[in-house]
């Protein structure tokens, strides 16, 4: 590559007065981030100044692009970024511990040193990008510092320490303060939110210039101008990835970034040298394959190149800078099992169609070098708005899953937050009541015929067939001013309208009383919610479906004719950061003759994290194949659209599952009762997804009903009654924000050390029931029993409890006087592994490395069961404060035990002990107290507190007073679950068809 020559810049050495010097510090986290600082020190060092560059990158990146002897590159590395797994995965919980390894361990002489260096070359300005100590060493240096990023580290760790645990929470507090030291922010496009900082000014699009034309490049490269050039950008490719011929059309050349030394590549694909200019390498393609980064797509929307992107999994900055991508109309998202298995021609071919739009300034390193300069000598940028304390609130707010909920006051950029608006189905807006009946008056599902099936006066089902008929009219957009998000465009061409639609309904549930007690066999309690999922089902002959282009190459390449397709879109999946869609051939879930194993189902499903929310959707279709002897010899269209908000222990899951099941059964005329429902949708959950819940979940969608308590028996799923909620009591549901998910480490540790638990017991009844029966016959005394269990029913009670199914078939008292004393607080996996062989449970593995808690979830389900009895009880009480308090009584018992378990979050005992302030409160002023109680839910670890109250406006107005406190407090403002509907049996399911008359107006 040709020495690059410095260009003029109108910055100069006179308008700072003297040469500055700046210490540029560069987080280790992949080449992004050091490519875009290259054009920003450029214009420093024409300018005359100095630059220091702190960075683990290797110095072609710099010197390639200058060369001057006021360049002066460190190579420390500081922070360490995500680590990743693969190209296309980040491991969260690695990233969090190399970053303590890093960062955290060897703080204290991180900061003396780079103090003392900062004193040394005598740095006008600290400038990061985006290292947080970087901003704190300045501080104790006495100097000023300036971020300039579009992401930061808090925001992109808080994510990973919600979903690996509550280990390493400190990491996104320290990081938080460092950055609060900064200065200013200069905010690149496509950013995130990142509250931490002081003042915030947007800058342009910081990208490399070009070198050379795309004429001059091919011409180097020997490529002539009739051929069409993808370049390969992934930032470097693991072992493993071969690249065949047969995956590029005819015509096509494949330029690959980053291919090792050692790899072999065909005919087609040209391996670039490692030190590739790539800003020159964009210019001479047609279009850029590879993953989303800040580097790859300024430049991309830059030089207006097409850019066919895979996701990155588990990394937050890419949502926004997808949005960013697809809004100027530059990018098409190609499935991860496509890439892999050369699936390439359709998105190649989609790319060339594109005509990226981007319109923004480009000259970003110009005018970040310029406020430096200005800052360095002395310029004040900063307003000072916001004190440091609410900075910091703000950016511990616990992640990205928080930073998009709603409530949420920090700013979204435009391209994001369109989506938002656009999907249109947060159905609680929708104007529910008239005279205290349902209207339907402003709604258009009257574009539909119902031929089976009722509305059921439900709005948000009302909502929902509005949303579907107004995919007819969903055309591919075409322009910046016809833009439209992918899922909707996606789910337009889903249907065909002149057919029959099945539609089914599923709600949550609000864990009332019972929780992670169900998979020990306890009675529960169980409310279905307003929030529920529906689903739109549609069979079609493989040779009428309206297949998307890709699915259409898999089946060409296939060369067996049409073929059954499964395809899925799923509403809102953008704003949780998954991939809207999924397809597959139905086939591919047999295994020969007979269906798949779940072992190997969920290996397929998990192999791609963006699309592994298609396991509880496709999983059904599995379960009926596999349980039932279903097989599927017709397509599938699916849609789902779903209002139960994910994480927040109200079990989306379930719903969805259940009313695709239910969906989907209607469809094939297969008549379900709601019972047999829930325990296939469980069976979904368990084998093919691997979340180890209980059946109380999918019991309560099925079979809930509108303002009962669903009270049933979980040995397996036996219904007792339905118990109609008193016209006195209120429940309410308020979301503590952190995400909680079953699949979680600390629900799976907890459930295997009841089982554990169950074992011994199992074990010391059997050892007690042998020295029974030896000593029978005989005037001894044995220490471990009492004299009167040589009775012949104490030896039946041991029989029992040595055969035992369900911990709660173990009363609280026989508990205590017996096992007790014999069970552990704490053991190893290797341990009991040793003594017991195996705990006995299907759907979770003991880990011989790990200690598990034994006790406390051994005794925690065995109490509930007798503490969910005496709530149904209570219920049917003479109505009194008495009642009420004694209700609020167990709920608190039940939330101090699942803490004892280590299932509580500070976000759940924050709001808990709101409620109990609220409580005090006005028993100590009137005695008239409206709230009498609350507890976390479902599987704990966050997620959602249950409240009851008296059903009064003082305790909604209470209840709302809360939720502000708590957003106060932690700066996210809870959801409120209030209000039920019917369960998925209770709905049945819809049959539709669109009506004629609708064709001949659109013709």
């Amino acid at each position: 590559m040709a020495p690059a020559v410095l260009l003029e810049t109108k910055l100069g050495v006179r308008d700072a007065g003297r040469r500055l010097v700046f210490a540029y510090y560069i987080t280790g986290h992949g080449f992004g981030h050091a490519t875009r600082v290259v054009d920003v020190v450029r214009h420093l060092i024409a300018a005359g100044h100095d630059v220091h560059v702190v960075t683990g990158a290797p110095d072609f990146v710099f010197t390639t692009e200058i060369q001057s002897p006021n360049l002066h590159l460190r190579k420390v590395l500081l922070d360490c970024g995500a680590v990743q797994a693969d190209a296309l995965t980040v491991d969260r919980l690695a990233s969090l511990e190399k970053y303590h390894e890093t960062a955290v361990l060897p703080r204290a002489s991180i900061l003396a040193t780079e103090v003392e260096w900062l004193n040394f070359i005598k740095a006008d300005l600290v400038v990061s990008d985006v290292v947080p100590v970087a901003c704190r060493a300045a501080a104790d240096a006495g100097i000023r510092s300036v971020c300039v990023t579009n992401f930061s580290w808090d925001f992109i760790y808080a994510e990973y320490v919600m979903e690996t645990g509550r280990h390493h929470r400190s990491i996104v507090w320290q990081i938080a303060e460092d950055y609060s030291h900064g200065e200013l922010l200069l905010r690149l496009p496509g950013y995130c939110p990142m509250p931490a900082f002081q003042d915030v000014i947007d800058v342009p699009l910081v990208v490399r210039r070009l070198h050379k034309s795309r004429t001059q490049i091919r011409e180097q490269l020997g490529i002539g101008n009739d051929v069409k050039v993808v370049i390969f950008n992934f930032g470097g490719q693991p072992a493993g990835w071969n690249l065949k011929q047969e995956w590029l059309p005819d015509g096509w050349l494949c330029l690959v970034c980053g291919a090792s030394d050692k790899q072999e590549l065909p005919p087609n694909f040209v391996k670039l040298a490692k030190d590739a200019y790539t800003p020159d390498i964009i210019a001479a393609s047609d279009c850029m394959l590879g993953k989303i980064g800040y580097g790859t797509v300024s430049e991309a929307l830059a030089y207006k190149l097409p850019f066919v992107f895979v996701r990155r999994d588990y990394f937050n900055e890419e949502p926004f800078l997808r949005n960013m991508l697809e809004y100027y109309q530059g990018g098409v998202e190609m499935i991860r099992r496509d890439l892999l298995t050369g699936h390439w021609a359709p998105y190649l071919e989609r790319a060339l169609t594109l005509q990226p739009c981007y319109d923004g300034g480009i000259n970003g390193g110009e005018v970040v070098a310029s406020i430096l300069q200005d800052t360095a000598i002395g310029k004040k940028y900063a307003s000072e708005k916001l004190s440091g304390v609410r900075r910091l609130r703000d950016a511990i707010v616990l992640g990205y899953q928080l930073q998009r909920a709603p409530g949420r006051d920090i700013s979204i950029p435009d391209w994001y937050s369109l989506a938002e608006n656009e999907v249109g189905l947060r159905f609680a807006s929708v104007d529910t009541r008239t005279n205290g009946k349902s209207s339907v008056q402003e709604s258009r599902f009257e574009d539909f015929e119902i031929l089976h099936g009722e509305l059921h006066g439900l709005p948000d089902t009302m909502a929902f067939l509005k949303s579907l008929s107004g995919l007819n009219s969903v055309t591919e957009p075409r322009s910046s001013e016809k833009r439209q998000i992918r899922e909707r465009v996606a789910a337009a061409t889903l249907f065909d309208w002149e057919e029959e639609i099945y539609v089914a309904r599923a709600p949550g549930r609000l864990d009332v009383m019972g929780g992670i007690a169900d998979y020990s066999g306890s009675f529960v309690l169980q409310m279905p919610i307003r929030e529920a999922c529906h689903v739109a089902v549609q069979k079609s002959k493989p040779n009428k479906q309206k297949l998307w282009k890709h699915a259409q190459a898999r089946q060409r390449a296939k060369g067996q004719g049409p073929i059954p397709v499964l395809q899925i879109v799923s509403f809102g999946s953008e704003l949780s950061n998954r991939a809207p869609t999924f397809d597959m051939d139905l086939p591919d879930l047999m295994d020969g003759e007979q269906p798949m194993s779940y072992e190997k189902a969920k290996k397929y499903f998990a192999q791609d994290p963006s699309q592994k929310w298609a396991a509880y959707v496709a999983g059904t279709i599995l379960v009926l194949m596999t349980e039932l002897g279903l097989r599927f010899t017709e397509s599938l269209s699916i849609l789902i659209s779903s209002a139960v908000p994910e994480g927040k222990g109200v079990s989306s899951s379930a719903s969805v599952e259940v009313a695709t099941m239910s969906g989907i059964a209607a469809a094939h005329g297969l008549n379900l009762d709601p019972r047999e429902l829930a325990l296939l949708c469980q069976k979904v959950e368990n084998h093919v997804v691997g979340a180890p819940c209980g059946v109380m979940d999918q019991m309560t969608s099925a079979c809930g009903e509108t303002d009962k308590l669903l009270a049933m028996v979980c040995q397996p799923a036996e219904v007792k009654e339905l118990v109609t909620i008193p016209s006195h009591i209120r429940f309410w549901g308020l979301d503590s924000g952190v995400r909680h998910s079953v699949g979680g480490t600390d629900y799976g540790s907890v459930r295997i050390g009841t089982f554990m638990g169950r074992k011994m017991i199992k074990s010391a009844a059997s050892l007690l029931l042998s020295h029974s029966l030896a000593n029978l016959n005989s005037n001894q005394q044995v220490d471990e029993i009492n004299s009167d269990e040589y009775e012949e029913h104490g030896i039946d009670l041991l029989k029992k409890e040595a055969s035992l199914d369900y911990l709660c078939n173990i009363s609280t008292h026989r508990y205590e006087a017996v096992y007790a004393k014999k069970l552990p607080e704490h053991i190893t996996g290797e341990s009991f592994l040793e003594k017991y062989t195996d705990h006995n449970d299907t759907v979770t593995v003991i880990d011989p490395k790990r200690t598990y808690a034994v006790k406390a979830p051994t005794k925690h389900p065995i109490y509930e069961n007798f503490r969910v009895e005496a709530f149904k009880a209570l219920l049917t009480a003479t109505n009194s404060d008495q009642q009420l308090s004694s209700l609020g009584q167990l709920m608190y018992q039940c939330h101090y035990s699942y803490s004892e378990c280590g299932l509580g979050s500070d976000g759940t005992e924050r709001i808990v002990k709101l409620v109990q302030e609220m409580q005090h409160r006005r028993a100590s002023r009137d005695g008239g107290m409206s709230l009498f109680g609350a507890k976390i839910t479902g599987g704990g670890s966050g997620g959602s507190v249950c409240v009851i109250g008296r059903n009064c406006i003082s305790s909604s107005e209470e209840i709302l007073e809360i939720q502000q406190r708590y957003k106060a407090e932690t700066g996210y403002l809870p959801i409120i679950f209030e209000g039920s509907s019917p369960g998925a049996g209770k709905f049945g399911y819809l049959k539709i068809r669109y009506r004629a008359s609708n064709f001949s107006d659109q013709c």
